[in-house]
């Protein structure tokens, strides 16, 4: 028999994640898999047992939850000898992978796609020794989006890191950071960097609606020290899906990137605190296998 593990978060999805794990354990015993259900109960769980489930070559590892878990998931299969295919069941605010590979949001619709519909590889974005499936971001922004109370978030859902952001690019002060990417050099004054590895950013899937989960590039944006009517029409350009074309915005697409600065800065990875700079990020195009519609 084929062996899958079951990860779930029971604190998401309003507590709901429970009902699902049985759920899912059931349909994956209709198809000829045995299955292995861990609760995660601290940081670093989900990660340390899906590298466990690579280590044992399991078949699949289903995740329950929402972007915090899967990023630890990915985390524990990426770069292994052995990747299990991925499972996905959305149960977080936002749902950024799923939105890019149209896994549905409704968990009982993704539950159906799992192991019968078909497989998609997507790319994993690395930065220094952690990996990502989103976005990296560094500013002000960055990190007031990365605080956003568990409260805003139930309440507001994707508008709370839009709010936390705009509050970010008005009332903060630009750093200057510099950015290397094929032997190109950016140097300057700059409120936001962004590497979005999908077409979704804190649920809006028009920051970078050109992307696709296997395109093997990140899509960068360095946004530039600007007046607010300037950020008022780029406000305006990335709700119509054109922030590239901005005048104030450097666009380009790269499959490796560096980015460093005196200012103490901390990444914002798929909406978590990460390291400091320097980073160095790049693409593993393809690296992991995903159950899609």
């Amino acid at each position: 028999m084929k062996k899958a593990m079951i990860i779930a978060n029971p604190s998401s999805g309003k507590e709901e994640a429970q009902g699902y794990v049985e759920k899912i354990q059931h349909q994956l015993a209709n198809i000829g898999y045995t299955t292995d259900i861990r609760l995660t109960s601290q940081t670093g769980d989900a990660a340390a047992w899906s590298a466990e489930a690579a280590a044992a070559r399991l078949d699949m590892v289903v995740s329950i939850g929402g972007d915090g878990t899967l990023n630890e998931v990915v985390n524990g299969l990426a770069e292994k000898e052995h990747r299990p295919t991925l499972g996905v069941i959305p149960l977080g605010t936002v749902n950024d992978f799923a939105r890019a590979l149209q896994v549905p949001l409704e968990p009982a619709e993704a539950m159906a796609v799992i192991g019968r519909a078909r497989l998609q590889k997507a790319d994993v974005g690395k930065v220094n020794e952690r990996y990502f499936l989103n976005i990296v971001a560094l500013g002000d922004i960055a990190e007031s989006a990365a605080v956003v109370s568990p409260e805003k978030k139930t309440a507001l859902g994707s508008f709370a890191y839009f709010l936390e952001g705009g509050k970010g690019l008005v009332n903060k002060q630009p750093v200057t950071i510099s950015v290397t990417a094929d032997e190109e050099e950016w140097k300057g004054e700059a409120l936001l960097f962004l590497a979005a590895l999908t077409n979704s950013v804190g649920g809006f899937e028009s920051v970078a609606p050109d992307a696709e989960v296997h395109d093997g590039k990140l899509h960068c944006f360095i946004i530039r020290k600007a007046s607010l009517p300037k950020l008022v029409r780029m406000t305006a350009n990335l709700l119509k899906g054109e922030l590239n074309e901005d005048p104030d915005v450097v666009y380009f697409r790269t499959s490796r990137v560096k980015v460093a600065s005196e200012a103490l800065l901390k990444a914002n990875v798929d909406g978590d605190i990460g390291s400091g700079l320097p980073l160095t990020l790049e693409v593993l195009p393809r690296h992991i296998e995903v159950w899609v519609p």
